[in-house]
C-alpha cells in the first residue's frame, strides 16, 4: 500500500444497525480467513467510541478478569497489523461488558450465522416464541375439533 493511503477497516462500523434477517452460517472454505482482521478492527472501533481512555478501558478489564490488562495490549489488539497480538475470546468478552459495546459483539457474531440477544431482549424473543407456539397450538384444535366426531360411550352416553 503506497504510503500516506489509509486502508479501509476490515470492520465496518456502518453495518453494525444492519440486522435484516437471519445470519447466513459460515460454511464455504475460506469464510472466515478475515476474521482476525475483522476482530482487531473491531476492537478499535469499540476503543474509538468509548469516552473513556485505553487506560481507563485497560483498568475496567483488568477489575472484570482479576488479571492484569494494559493499555498496550489494547494497543495491540486493536492493530490488523499486528498478527502475533490477537485478543483472545475472554478478553474480547471483558472488552465488551467493559464497554457495554454489545453491538459490535452482534456484528461479529452474526458472521458464524448467530445472533445476539441483550438483556430484556431474550425476554421479547421468548413471548415472540412462546405466541407463535400458541397460535400454532390454536391452530391444530381447530383442525380437530372441525372433524371430531362426538364419542359414543357404552350404554348409550355421548
Amino acid at each position: 500500500m503506497a504510503k500516506g493511503v489509509k486502508r479501509k477497516p476490515s470492520f465496518d462500523p456502518a453495518q453494525l444497525a444492519l440486522h435484516l434477517g437471519v445470519p447466513e452460517r459460515a460454511s464455504s472454505d475460506g469464510a472466515l480467513a478475515m476474521l482476525p482482521r475483522q476482530t482487531a478492527s473491531a476492537v478499535a472501533n469499540v476503543l474509538k467510541g468509548e469516552p473513556r481512555n485505553r487506560f481507563e478501558v485497560a483498568g475496567a478489564m483488568s477489575a472484570l478478569m482479576d488479571e492484569d490488562v494494559s493499555k498496550l495490549m489494547l494497543d495491540a489488539y486493536a492493530s490488523e497489523a499486528r498478527d502475533a497480538h490477537r485478543i483472545s475470546f475472554d478478553r474480547f468478552l471483558a472488552l465488551v461488558a467493559a464497554t457495554g459495546r454489545f453491538d459490535v459483539l452482534r456484528q461479529l457474531v452474526r458472521l458464524i450465522g448467530c445472533d445476539l440477544l441483550v438483556g430484556e431482549e431474550a425476554f421479547l424473543a421468548r413471548i415472540g416464541d412462546l405466541e407463535a407456539r400458541k397460535r400454532s397450538i390454536d391452530s391444530e384444535l381447530r383442525a380437530l375439533k372441525s372433524v371430531a366426531e362426538p364419542m359414543a360411550r357404552e350404554g348409550g352416553q355421548k
